[in-house]
């Protein structure tokens, strides 16, 4: 028995098996790729239980946005070990977490911002959602079909990805989230999305907007032009507050450290994570003083966890950001992006049917999911690890490192070639 398939075995022994049904039951024959055990990573490779060696086009779900080890990243953790791993949250501070907060808060357009961390991205979005509705004294959303937020319970009542994922946990999760059409998701227009918007906001109940800048999950699909600042000004016409998740889009990934800041449309409360650690979990909400003080207006009320603001992935993420910032990998993604795409499409020609994103968050749309599983098994078989996704997962969704090379993409470049040939 290979290495591979013993690790398996005891993985599926006591794995819940929820994940190993996942496969199985999406199309495809087996659900896609087989399985491999990954063993370590280095730059913007990875290596399997077996010695083989890929390249990676996920990072870690688009959190490794420095890649595997980057040397900078990896001394300060390893330094911070011999200092302090855990701290007490929010009833001590430590200085990471004060220097953090600093720097957190000058990504939000407002200079009086403030931070409340998380552990997570979906925790992040629970924090931020509690932040608008504490803020607001309402307690409906607007959200978007195709949006993914996150597993939690307050996330997942605002998941319109997969409602299979929602469904069996719907008397928990209420009714006090109304579902609009997302522009590019199911042939919905800009127009569309906005009139359902408004609709929602005349009621004058909701809380907040809660929006992806760019789906993620959902296949990497970009509004058009001046949709999110039109849902800013809606929203705020009616006194909603937009909830903007950047877990997918901020720290560079979309080729800015916030893209709601660059493209200027509104956020109120802005939420950090995937890439935030550079690999270690660690998230934030962060958003005005005036809006941050409805968590003093309500008696004793706080959003906390015991690993929230410890020091090590405080410093984890100071390294991530001084070296996104030193090495000017927030540009480079954006016009890295840019030829890599174009590229894409003059490869690619007709055999599909979009290539979408920004920065280096790229969507290659297929003709259907069985297809794009098809592909993503054939790409590793051949090197290279990529995700499908999209809300009919017919969609490769792309994120690798942002200190990956241009030879790194041609080569993956060829290798996706050969793999849309006809058989």
């Amino acid at each position: 028995m290979s290495r591979t398939a013993e690790l398996l075995e005891r993985l599926a022994a006591r794995e819940c098996p929820a994940f190993g049904h996942r496969r199985k039951v999406r199309p495809g024959g087996d659900g896609g790729p087989s399985p491999i055990v990954l063993a370590r990573g280095d730059g913007s490779t990875v290596v399997d239980a077996e010695g083989k060696t890929y390249l990676d086009l996920c990072a870690g779900f688009g959190a490794l946005v420095l890649g595997h080890g980057h040397p900078a990243w990896r001394a300060a953790v390893a330094s911070q070990l011999d200092v302090m791993v855990q701290g007490m949250g929010d009833v001590y501070a430590t200085e990471p977490k004060v220097a953090l907060l600093e720097r957190l808060a000058a990504l939000h357009p407002r200079d009086d911002a403030q931070v409340l961390l998380a552990q997570s991205g979906g925790d992040a979005v629970t924090a931020g959602v509690k932040t608008a509705i504490l803020a607001t004294g309402r307690h409906r959303l607007i959200a978007f079909d195709g949006a993914y937020h996150g597993l939690g319970y307050a996330p997942l009542a605002a998941c319109g990805f997969k409602p299979s994922f929602a469904a069996p946990f719907a008397p928990q999760l209420g009714d006090h989230v109304a579902f609009v059409p997302y522009p590019g998701v199911r042939g919905a227009e800009a127009g569309e999305s906005l009139e359902a918007i408004e609709a929602e906001l005349k009621r004058g109940d909701v809380a907040a907007i809660l929006v992806e800048p760019i789906l993620g999950r959902g296949g990497c699909v970009v509004p058009p032009d001046g949709f999110l600042q039109a849902l800013g000004e809606v929203g705020h016409r009616y006194d909603a507050l937009v909830v903007a998740d950047e877990i997918w889009t901020g720290m560079g990934r979309s080729g800015a450290w916030s893209r709601m800041r660059e493209i200027g449309a509104s956020v109120d409360v802005l939420c950090l994570g995937k890439a935030l650690g550079g690999g270690l979990s660690i998230a934030a909400a962060v958003a005005s003083r005036e809006v941050m003080d409805g968590w003093v207006q309500h008696g004793e009320v706080v959003h906390t966890s015991t690993h929230v603001g410890a020091p090590l992935p405080c410093v984890a993420a100071l390294a991530t950001m001084d070296t996104l910032a030193s090495d000017d990998l927030v540009p480079r993604s954006r016009q890295l992006g840019e030829w890599w795409r174009q590229e894409l499409r003059d490869r690619l020609g007709e055999r599909v049917r979009d290539v979408r994103g920004a920065g280096l968050m790229v969507g290659i749309e297929l003709s259907d999911a069985e297809v794009a599983q098809s592909v993503a098994a054939a790409l590793l078989r051949r090197g290279f690890l990529a995700l499908t996704g999209g809300v009919a997962g017919d969609t490769l969704t792309l994120t690798p490192p942002l200190t990956i090379t241009e030879d790194e993409l041609a080569r993956f470049d060829i290798a996706l070639d050969a793999c849309l040939e006809p058989s």
